[in-house]
């Protein structure tokens, strides 16, 4: 951006800049499966001729990638599944529309896992995606633009988020990511769902990621306000970052959980991320939310992302599903299973449940602006064909389902919360480690903010090896 508005190359520059990048680094990521160079390249001449008239809208001429369910007008969006290779958007999602709006030009979309169901960024359709840190390992999922951002192919990757899919690809790519408030953001125009949005859908929802945390902030900018049919007399007006300087924070840190293991790398950034703030005067407590018991919410969370997952399945494949993660004997198992055995009775209910949750969240962030736990309970693991339900973690010893890798991301999916990844160093082999700051509903530039101050005092994205002249 700074390039572009200092004239220092023009926007045409600029993207065959990233096509040549493209062209080097994206063979063994295989990180941006459609490409739109032709349209890209008439944005661009678009976008150098309205700056040339002095036009300043925040992201014009930058290159910028999609996740692949999200409908880019004439481009594929099949989510990596097979019965959907034929099916190309018709038009542009609302967010991906107000990008364009601003400037910004779509150069291509980026790799997911089969049904977004996995931090593993495989599917049948375009094949595996691999982490630019280590090729051996997954750069995350469901939205695998992070091996893209971390390589230096795109200036910003629109994504989503369900079960942790922005904030985990984040942190196994050392970016920022953000989960906007639920409702914040349009999430129509994405697939499992729409073009017209709906009400019945929760805890998913669009945003970006990227190379820093104020280019989270100005996407927010952009993409965030009314859904298809609100506009009328919908606004958003978010307030403003609760405070401006890291020692004015009130930072909550999650204790460990005793039934789930997180590794001790990752563990032991978020306790100097927590020293570093104490020292620079910030008040840091070790706290749960009153009120909320942390396994009952994890359940309820895999409950109803079973309904979102299975909402397209038939009846069939929801039964035979249910029946074998039920069979499992495993609680959480159990609890999707329920999901997926769920009548509409249930659901309403499980939503009144929710409710009180949310309730829960108002009173604790009262006392504290944010919440910091880890992003996710490990960093980058390697890739593997095992299915997500029969697939095990060995964390430091200790064997873990690998569905739980859901559990930190779900504490802010579930009463629709806002929550930022941001990078934390690296563990011992190399591998970026990230965590989240959670933040009240609705007041999504508090984390924003926090994580900008943050980059401001201990530095910013460092990218993997091999990558360091991708940035540009």
């Amino acid at each position: 951006m700074r390039a572009l508005r200092r004239r220092e190359c023009s926007a045409g520059e600029l993207l065959e800049a990233h096509l040549r990048r493209i062209e080097r680094f994206d063979p063994p990521l295989n990180s941006i499966v459609v490409r739109d160079i032709d349209r890209a390249r008439r944005d661009a001449e678009l976008a150098d001729s309205r700056l040339a008239r002095g036009d300043a809208t925040p992201w014009l001429g930058v290159p910028i990638t999609v996740k692949e369910s999200i409908d880019v007008e004439a481009l594929p969006s099949t989510a990596g599944v097979p019965q959907r290779r034929g099916h190309v958007a018709e038009r542009d999602a609302l967010t991906v529309a107000r990008l364009r709006a601003a400037g910004a030009v779509v150069l291509g979309k980026t790799n997911v896992c089969t049904w977004l169901a996995d931090f593993n960024a495989d599917n049948p359709v375009y094949g595996r995606t691999n982490n630019p840190f280590d090729l051996s390992r997954t750069p995350g999922g469901s939205s695998a633009g992070s091996a893209s951002l971390a390589a230096g192919l795109t200036a910003l990757d629109l994504g989503s988020d369900l079960g942790g899919s922005l904030r985990v690809p984040a942190a196994f790519c050392g970016l920022w990511g953000h989960r906007p408030s639920e409702g914040a953001v349009p999430n129509s125009g994405h697939f499992p769902g729409s073009s017209l949005p709906n009400a019945a859908a929760v805890m998913a929802i669009q945003g970006p990621q990227a190379r820093s945390a104020i280019d989270l902030e100005l996407a927010l900018d952009t993409i965030s306000g009314a859904d298809v049919g609100m506009d009328a007399g919908w606004k958003l007006q978010p307030p403003p970052a609760r405070h401006d300087r890291l020692a004015d924070f009130r930072i909550a840190i999650l204790p460990p959980q005793p039934w789930l293991a997180v590794d001790s790398q990752i563990q032991s950034a978020l306790d100097r991320v927590a020293s570093d703030l104490s020292r620079l005067g910030a008040q840091v407590r070790v706290r749960e939310p009153a009120g909320i018991e942390l396994v009952q919410n994890y359940a309820l969370f895999r409950q109803m992302m079973a309904v979102m997952v299975s909402s397209r399945w038939s009846r069939e494949r929801r039964a035979e599903v249910g029946e074998r993660k039920r069979a499992s004997g495993e609680r959480f198992q159990a609890a999707e299973a329920g999901g997926l055995e769920a009548t509409a009775g249930d659901y309403l209910l499980w939503h009144e449940q929710r409710e009180t949750i949310r309730a829960a969240w108002r009173e604790f962030f009262r006392d504290f602006d944010l919440l910091l736990t880890p992003a996710i309970l490990a960093p980058a693991f390697k890739h593997t064909d095992v299915p997500p339900a029969e697939r095990k973690l060995q964390i430091d010893g200790r064997e873990m389902e690998f569905d739980y890798t859901s559990f930190y991301p779900g504490l802010s999916n579930l009463p629709g919360h806002p929550a930022t990844a941001f990078p934390a160093g690296t563990s011992d082999g190399g591998l970026p480690l990230g965590l989240q700051a959670i933040g009240p509903f609705l007041e999504d530039r508090t984390p924003l903010r926090f994580a900008q101050l943050l980059e401001q005092e201990f530095g910013g994205f460092v990218p993997p090896p091999g990558y360091s002249d991708a940035l540009l």
